[in-house]
């Protein structure tokens, strides 16, 4: 997807370069190319399957999750460990080496800091968790959903419930959750679409050269600045998620194929071409997930699981 769309973004967060504390706003340059840009972790709004857009949005809820705020204001400024979060999220696979198996980050789906719109955000995420998923088979808490995502997108290790790590992830999500209603809130996940037609992984590889090769690479395997922040993430190989990542489901990569792809043209794509495209990546060669017999144990698998 076209490298020259790329801008700096108008929503999530700003870092201050005279040592204020970051504040909702702009995004500074120095965070800028920290951010995962592209499909990449299995996060689907820390749920596990695309949601379908809210019939009757509020007003006040959409301009929390759509819009910034018109200033920045000093009763938003991050504690400490929220603003740890936000590093640990937007540095995952560098400061976390030892949970982290492959090159991505959080922000590589949770796009923008975590708060863009159809793209996975983390706002109002805390008021969705604890929740019964399917995959689990049981009530997961947030903290156990985020180690989910340790497992499969990053393909890695869980981090400890009571770390600090985790308490910083947890912080930032709080933090950017703050007087949202997450719990029907417009935005959340990525709405879901339909195939016009059976997915066709042929004309997917065409869209994939013509429309995300630029940034993916030709083998899918991401771009990786040289002092080792990541650009854009890898789509498979060895530095990508597991087959175990929700990413790795047609539908769930379709859904954030079609909102949020190519870079900053969200929804140019057709449902067709983004259920294509969806279905040549996918299938790619990826790491394996230990354990995966263990999903879906009461026999409720979605049809487009990868085993």
């Amino acid at each position: 997807m076209s490298t020259s769309s790329i801008r700096p973004s108008t929503v999530g967060l700003r870092l201050g370069t005279d040592g204020a504390k970051p504040r909702l706003g702009g995004l500074d340059m120095r965070w800028w190319w920290t951010i995962g840009w592209l499909v990449g972790c299995a996060g689907v709004e820390m749920s596990e399957e695309p949601t379908a857009p809210p019939e009757a949005p509020q007003q006040e809820q959409l301009a929390r999750v759509e819009a910034p705020p018109p200033a920045p204001s000093e009763d938003k400024v991050m504690s400490p460990a929220a603003e740890r979060g936000l590093a640990l999220a937007t540095d995952t696979h560098r400061l976390l080496p030892d949970n982290v198996g492959n090159d991505l980050v959080c922000t590589s789906c949770h796009l923008e800091n975590a708060t863009r719109p159809k793209a996975a955000p983390w706002v109002g995420v805390t008021d969705r968790y604890p929740r019964y998923r399917k995959r689990s088979g049981k009530v997961d808490t947030l903290q156990e959903r985020i180690n989910g995502c340790f497992q499969r997108s990053m393909n890695g290790t869980p981090l400890a419930t009571d770390s600090e790590e985790m308490a910083a992830l947890v912080a930032y999500a709080e933090f950017v959750s703050e007087g949202v209603d997450g719990v029907d809130m417009p935005g959340a996940g990525m709405p879901r679409i339909t195939s016009p037609e059976p997915p066709n992984a042929a004309r997917g590889q065409h869209v994939y050269e013509t429309q995300c090769m630029a940034c993916h690479q030709a083998n899918g395997e991401g771009l990786t600045l040289p002092d080792g922040q990541l650009m854009f993430p890898a789509l498979w190989g060895d530095g990508s998620f597991n087959v175990g990542a929700g990413m790795a489901r047609l539908d769930t990569a379709a859904a954030f194929v079609k909102w949020n792809m190519p870079l900053n043209q969200g929804g140019t794509l057709t449902d067709q071409e983004a259920y294509d495209v969806a279905a040549w990546f996918t299938v790619q060669q990826r790491p394996d997930l230990e354990g995966k017999e263990g999903d879906w144990p009461n026999g409720d698998k979605p049809a487009d699981a990868r085993y």
